[in-house]
């Protein structure tokens, strides 16, 4: 039986999803003015996959991604500004402006990346959730990869660790079709990841990664599953990315009738459609959350502008562990 989400979870949905939205938007119009520069990855399509989740899950749970990670960032509660001071590489950044785009973090928000090796972050993921293990904590780990870092060997080894120790985790594939350029058909002849479980004797389901509902639904059954002992779970979320790869990729790889096709599922025009239908807000009310959400964003930009540049004797800094200081950044 579906779970029934009342008005202010659609309200809390609307609301981090627009605020991801226009801050990517922001972002690639403030990188083809060269304010931001280096590797830059939009989470633009994909909001729906953060927002269920986060109301699936505490605010003491772990979060680790690889680099598409702007959007999930803020969904786990980094500042937009500290957000976008990272992107312009600033010393005010979750970083100090020494990670940009691929490694946002924040200790305090238990977001630990941002990682730009493909499917780097699968192992550290378990490697945090026997952490959690290890102290005898009930927090859990969601640990989010590619369609593309599916195929890396890196996911067998640390499946097979995660099930032998049952291990608090939960796995999410972000199916957003497409490895870089490659479609899913051509790297695999299996194209249910979720499946990949099998192997291993893990729960594995596809949700569909456009409507957070359904997000929320399957990692609410995973973090259950987590919390009570019985290890972890692999989802394969359909999503589905406007943008292209990269800001360098013009994506000429699909069709425009495909790309149109995933932008009439749009999560935050679901999600609006549901506020509308339901009147858990008038009209004037979701302009009000529009203005908001667009004041903040220009905050954000003002403030990125307006921080310091990180000082050269932070360059050897938060590189090499202190033995009188157990935590990389402070």
């Amino acid at each position: 039986m579906a779970k029934t989400f009342g008005k202010e979870t659609y309200l809390y949905w609307y609301e981090t999803m627009l605020l991801q939205r226009r801050f990517e938007e922001k972002t690639g119009q403030l990188y083809g003015m060269q304010k931001i520069r280096g590797f830059c990855h939009l989470y633009i399509g994909q909001e729906a996959v953060s927002a269920g989740t986060m109301t699936a899950i505490r605010d003491d749970d772990n979060m680790i991604t690889a680099y598409r990670d702007h959007g999930l960032a803020i969904a786990k509660g980094i500042t937009a500004r500290e957000c976008m001071a990272e992107m312009y590489g600033k010393a005010t950044g979750c970083t100090k402006g020494k990670g940009g785009s691929m490694h946002f973090f924040s200790k305090e928000k238990k977001f630990f990346g941002g990682h730009g090796i493909v499917g780097g972050q699968i192992g550290l993921g378990a490697g945090i959730a026997f952490a959690e293990q290890y102290k005898g904590t009930d927090a859990v780990t969601v640990c989010y990869f590619g369609d593309g870092a599916a195929r890396q060997g890196i996911l067998h080894e640390t499946f097979n660790m995660a099930m032998t120790w049952k291990l608090p985790v939960i796995f999410i594939c972000e199916n957003n079709y497409y490895a870089m350029g490659t479609s899913v058909e051509r790297t695999s002849n299996v194209l249910d990841i979720y499946k990949f479980a099998d192997a291993y004797d893990m729960p594995g389901d596809s949700v569909d990664g456009m409507k957070p509902e359904d997000v929320h639904e399957g990692v609410e059954r995973a973090v259950k599953r987590a919390r009570d002992g019985g290890g972890p779970t692999l989802l394969e979320i359909k999503t589905y990315r406007y943008k292209g790869h990269s800001m360098s990729d013009p994506a000429k790889y699909r069709t425009k009738e495909e790309l149109e096709e995933f932008k009439l599922k749009d999560p935050i025009e679901h999600v609006l459609n549901v506020i509308r239908e339901n009147n858990y807000a008038t009209e004037a009310e979701i302009e009000e959350i529009n203005n908001k959400i667009k004041a903040e964003i220009d905050d954000c930009v003002e403030f990125a502008e307006n921080s310091p540049y990180p000082d050269v004797s932070e360059v050897y800094k938060d590189i090499y562990l202190d033995e009188n200081y157990p935590f990389i950044l402070d």
